[in-house]
């Protein structure tokens, strides 16, 4: 039976509540919550303080932002990953940082066991656990979803009104949500019927469309060897260059999406999340490479983007092979240095603009006049790139 339990917290429905229910069931455990700021603009002393009242014996607040935005947003930003077309995978990434902090608070503090609020059903349960088997096999881990008897968020607001837990969550606003910088998930409520349009009031952080400027915006994005650098010209640190770029996105009703995705566990969800400046970012640093990388190198990245997606998505974060894509995204991005200009309106990006040194674009060779080009070698190449389709025609004919 574990003695002391370091708990990732966040002060929410799922993690007020287990609190007291680890002390009630592991024989009066200790609990030490570990909250971690990855800018979710929540008031984090406020949970600090609400861990220490509903039973932790410590409190910790971890300021996570800029590792989370220079350790995990920019390398899968560097991949182009997107999982399933359109996820930008917000939660996905923030899971391994949180339980890779988790882990050190454990080893500092003498904790055996480790303890998270994901559901039995969902994603971050393995993402929280594949982590914490990478980097600490020997703690143990609760997952008290997978454990007690609750059986919804209906019954765990029962729960905390019972223990005098207060939470923000309602059976009118039941939606299971979760922030930091870079986006706002929400899950839960009318969303689990996909036949459902998401209620405008769901949403906490975008204009809408039908409110935004009428007329649009326009943002320049800087980057160096793949890697966001600046907003309209002016060089910002990371933290800055994203807050402001949530901004400009969120006033232009950019970044909304509302998807049915493949959980790794086996079913299909539906969810819905804002991504403003991330979304800016994605299509950015997608246009920019498509001035920079040559063809072989840029079809060949399309698939281990894809997989290190998945990766990112499964929960696959401290692994060899992770590390090794990381490597080839390192390479490969050396010289997608330069600038795209985008245009916002009423939740529409478009690029009107796209500027590098390592530019692989020749006007020259891409313009309608035979400059620079002698039309004659391509009858050669035509021939030949035609063998494989030839070559069987002519022997069926014989």
């Amino acid at each position: 039976m574990p003695k002391k339990v370091v708990l990732a917290y966040s002060g929410g429905l799922d993690t007020s509540i287990i609190i007291p229910w680890l002390k009630e069931t592991y024989g009066g455990c200790e609990v030490i919550a570990m909250i971690g700021d990855l800018g979710q603009r929540e008031d984090l002393e406020a949970a600090h303080k609400k861990a220490l009242a509903t039973g932790a014996s410590a409190a910790y607040v971890e300021d996570l932002r800029e590792e989370f935005i220079t350790g995990y947003i920019w390398p899968t930003l560097r991949a182009g990953a997107v999982y399933e077309h359109k996820y930008l995978l917000g939660t996905s990434f923030a899971r391994p940082l949180l339980a890779k902090r988790q882990v050190e608070v454990a080893r500092k503090v003498g904790a055996d066991a480790l303890a998270h609020g994901c559901t039995g059903k969902g994603n971050d349960q393995v993402r929280f656990e594949l982590a914490a088997k990478a980097l600490a096999p020997e703690l143990a881990i609760i997952a008290p979803w997978r454990e007690w008897k609750i059986n919804s968020r209906e019954e765990a607001i029962a729960y905390a009104r019972s223990h005098n837990i207060p939470v923000e969550q309602t059976t009118k606003d039941i939606y299971s949500r979760d922030r930091n910088i870079w986006h706002l998930s929400h899950e839960g409520g009318v969303l689990e019927d996909p036949a459902n349009a998401p209620e405008e009031s769901m949403w906490k952080w975008i204009t809408s469309a039908a409110k935004a400027p009428d007329q649009p915006t326009t943002v320049e994005i800087g980057f160096e060897a793949g890697t966001p650098v600046s907003v309209n010209g002016k060089k910002l640190a990371p933290l800055a260059l994203i807050d402001q770029l949530n901004e400009i996105a969120a006033a232009n009703g950019v970044g909304r999406m509302d998807i049915v995705e493949n959980r790794l566990v086996g079913m299909k969800s539906r969810g819905a999340y804002e991504t403003p400046g991330g979304t800016l970012l994605v299509a950015a640093h997608r246009e920019l490479e498509s001035l920079c990388l040559d063809r072989e190198t840029a079809h060949y990245q399309q698939i281990l983007s894809l997989r290190y997606a998945e990766m990112v998505y499964y929960g696959m974060w401290f692994t060899p092979l992770r590390e090794a894509l990381d490597a080839f995204f390192t390479s490969s991005q050396k010289r997608v240095t330069g600038s795209v200009a985008l245009s916002l309106f009423k939740g529409n990006v478009n690029a009107t603009s796209r500027k590098s040194p390592y530019s692989l674009y020749r006007p020259g060779l891409a313009s309608f006049s035979m400059t620079g080009y002698n039309p004659k070698d391509a009858e050669g190449f035509i021939n030949l790139f035609a063998l494989p389709i030839t070559v069987p025609l002519e022997a069926a004919v014989r």
